[in-house]
This record gives C-alpha cells, structure tokens and sequence, in this order.
C-alpha cells in the first residue's frame, strides 16, 4: 500500500527578540552598516538556508517537543544578544538628484527573529535519510519554508528565520539567513554558537555561580563594520533589485524576473559522500601528477569534481571551461580582519583552462595546481582591486546564475566548517540538510561530512549529465 505524502502543518510561529532588549548595548542601538561584500548579495532571493536532522531520545518524555521548544526559544534570544543585527530589518533610503539607494540594517525597529514550529506528518527520519530526487525536493520544500521572489516587501523581509519540524521520530532544526548579512563562516559562525549556548543552559541549572541568563560564548562575533578607505557607513547604490522602491520598473518587469524559480530550468541534485581515505588519495595523486606537495585535500578534491563534470559535458578539446571557488578573504587582507568578523567577507577565484588539458592525462594535478595558484594569488591587493571595480560600477549577483558560462563549475560551501558539531540535546545530527532555491547548472555546495575528515558534495546537474556523471569511472571511484 503506498504511502500517503507527507503533509506539513504549522503549529506555531512566534518572533524571538534578544534577551533583555532594554539593557543592550550601546552598538545594538546603532544601525548596521553594509559593507561592499554584503551588497552584492542583497538581492532577496539570496537566502542561506541549512539545517539538521536529528533523531528523537528512543523514549522521549511526554512533554519532550514542548521543552526543547522552550530551551531553543532561550538560547536564541541569548544568541541574539551577541548576534542582535539578525534580529532587525533591512531599511532603505532613497536619494535624489541623482537617483541612488542607499541601504543598513535597523537593529531596533523590528520584532525579531522568526521562530516557526510545524509537524511533518506521516514521515520518518528514514524517509528522509532514503529519500529520492523527487521525494526529497518535496520533504525539503516542506522543511524549508521560504521561496523568496524581488517581490518580496523589503521592510517586512525576516533577516533570521528558525524553522523546527517535528516527524514521527526526528526533528529538524533549520536555519535561514539573509546572504547579505552573513556569508558560510558568519552563518555557521552563529549556529556554532547558538549550539554552545543551547547545551551551557543545562550545564547552568544548579550552578550558583553562572544563571541561564549570563551564558557566555567562546568566539563573540566582531561586529565592526570593515570598508575599503574612503569609503562608507552608507554606499549609494545606482538601482536596487526590491521592485517596490524603483518606481522606473512597471508591470511587465514582474513577467521578466529571472530569479523566479517557474522560470528556472530543471535539475537534478545528488550528494555524494567522501571519505577521508579517498580525499587523501586524491590529495596524493594530486600533488604527485602536479610535482608539488602544497596542493591541498580541498583543491584536490574539487579538481576531481571539475574534471569529471567535463568529461561527461562532452566539450570540445579546445573549448575553454572555468572552476570557481570562493576564498574566506578575511585572512587575505592586510592586516588580516577576525576570523570572528561577522557579515561577509568572500572572493572569487577563477581558474581556467581547455577540456582537453582538464580531461587530459596527468589532468587532475593540472586543475588542482591552477586552483592552489588561485587561493594564493588572490592577496590583499587582488581583492582591494576587486571592491574598487565593483565601488565603480555596482552590481547585484543573480541568485539563478544567469549570464553565466554554461561550461562552468562553482564549489561553494567549505569543508572547515563546523557542521555536525552542533547539538541541541539529541546528540550528533543524523543529516545535513540545505534548501535548493538556487538550483544552477554546475553548482556544487560543499560541506563537512558526519565523520571525522569527510566531505559531501551536492551537486546540482541536468538529469542527463548527472546520469553520466553516476556512471563515471574515476568519479565513482573516489565517491561513496
């Protein structure tokens, strides 16, 4: 007998401000700056969205839902102390003579943090966990509740959205945040820390020492705005992607919005899993066809992914295809800004080659070198370079990644951060989840697998070459 869909109904949604708003401090008072990093994802469609999958206690109390609920309410709003900008609303201001935008965050004049909590009806952590392609994009549009379009009303758009959904016998606790006010390191940067304030809650009943309400954090996130020199608080902006504030858009702009998902071609997405035995051999194989021993597992690994994508695209010897990868750019500036920077703080690098030399014998040295001399060449001075390029001549990424070379490969994500680290008092997360509202050919979102050294890669494909891509001999062979 087949199995009913899973239907999803929301129980509750509720806004979660910071503890104890009236004694914040000063800074949380003051509007928060965007910087250039920041504006270049502030299209709404530009929401991160990830979460994690966790199975219930195999006997859980009657009141189980009901007090984690409440704990995860608390450790937010303590969250949202150190991380308040999550808590408030995108504003604008719109300039005259000549026409410009400028826009901030308001940190104030807002209710808070969006906290949902629904049910999936008639579904199981096993369901999830052995879903299909077509199973999984309907769970996941169920577990992942917002579908933006530029339509969006800017002063109400939520910056920080908790979503928790209970199934039969897991819970899913996922996470969606405004891309401009927080790139992968600032986003898992919170949630790192939300987790640590989450289990010190326990930790503090019964100690007379430390209340539920003076929890402190081991990494406080660094809230002072960086601009480049002459630049900043506020930049004006030529035109804006939010309809409702350019009056020059009519009606028909709506009918053209690339960024709508209707207008989206269709993909396939598959996970593929890595483990550290096999990274460590490409790694090998890597800087051994390469003559070097400063290729990293990372750059080996996503030399792999662009060089099987390729082959199974079917390119010409002599067309060109092109490896982007994002570079955490807080360590490349001089002097280094924190670790603990919050907002964004990314570069891309770009390394380029034909099929035939990427396809080609000894290629997998070849891509992984061209990528290590992109990380490293991409220093202070390239990435003063780039803001400046983009301070001249403003532009906003398209989250649907028109325009692009349909030849290309972008690995984003990272391998270093810490995603299964995060408990909510069910022990280690089962899954790792992610929203795909963004689905472009040649996508690939990386992240830290559930054991130690391992990486998944979600990889996101036209049906045909993800088939092709399945049957690939040197891909399979590293994938599990």
């Amino acid at each position: 007998m087949a199995k009913n869909p899973p239907s999803l109904h929301i129980i509750s949604e509720c806004f979660i401000q910071p503890y104890d708003v009236v004694t914040n401090s000063q800074q949380s008072r003051q509007p928060f700056y965007l910087t250039p990093w920041d504006l270049v994802y502030i299209h709404p469609r530009f929401y991160v969205q990830r979460g994690l999958l966790f199975a219930k206690p195999t006997q859980p109390h009657e009141h189980f839902m009901e007090t984690l609920l409440d704990k995860l309410k608390h450790s937010l709003s303590l969250a949202l102390v150190h991380f308040f900008p999550l808590a408030g609303r995108l504003k604008s201001i719109k300039n005259q003579n000549p026409l410009s935008y400028s826009f901030y965050v308001d940190c104030n004049d807002s209710p808070g943090a969006k906290f949902i909590y629904s049910a999936l009806d008639n579904t199981t952590v096993s369901d999830i966990l052995s879903s299909t392609d077509v199973s999984e994009e309907v769970i996941l549009h169920s577990l992942f509740d917002d579908d933006r379009t530029a339509n969006i009303d800017l002063h109400a758009m939520t910056l920080l959205t908790v979503h928790v959904t209970e199934l039969v016998d897991g819970v899913f606790i996922g996470c969606g945040m405004s891309h401009f006010l927080a790139d992968g390191s600032s986003f898992w940067h919170f949630f790192n820390m939300w987790s640590e304030i989450f289990q010190a809650q326990d930790q503090a009943v019964g100690n007379t020492t430390t209340t539920t309400t003076s929890i402190s954090i081991s990494r406080p996130p660094v809230l002072d705005r960086w601009f480049p020199h002459g630049h900043g608080p506020l930049i004006n902006l030529p035109s804006t992607p939010f309809h409702d504030l350019d009056h020059h858009h009519d009606d028909h702009d709506h009918e053209h919005d690339s960024t709508k998902i209707s207008g989206a071609p269709k993909f396939r997405v598959r996970t593929f899993h890595f483990s550290s035995q096999a990274i460590a051999k490409l790694k090998a194989k890597a800087n051994s066809e390469g003559e070097t021993s400063k290729i990293s597992s990372f750059q080996s690994l996503s030399a792999l992914v662009w060089r099987c994508i390729t082959r199974v695209r079917r390119l010409q010897p002599h067309q060109p295809t092109t490896c982007l990868v994002p570079v955490n750019t807080r360590s490349k500036l001089e002097p280094p800004v924190s670790q603990d920077y919050f907002g964004n703080s990314v570069g891309i690098t770009v390394a380029v080659t034909t099929a035939g030399e990427l396809v080609g014998e000894k290629g997998l040295g070849l891509a992984a070198w061209k990528l290590h001399q992109a990380v490293v060449n991409y220093n202070d001075k390239a990435v003063r370079k780039r803001l400046d390029a983009w301070l001249e001549s403003p532009m906003f990424l398209n989250p649907q990644g028109g325009g692009l070379d349909p030849h290309w490969v972008m690995i984003n994500g990272s391998a270093k951060f810490n995603t299964f680290g995060n408990e909510f008092g069910m022990g280690k997360a089962l899954s790792f989840l992610l929203a795909r509202n963004t689905a472009t050919s040649g996508k690939i979102m990386a992240h830290s697998g559930r054991e130690e050294g391992s990486v998944d890669l979600e990889i996101c494909l036209p049906p045909v070459t993800l088939f092709d891509l399945e049957s690939d001999q040197e891909f399979m062979e590293a994938a599990s």
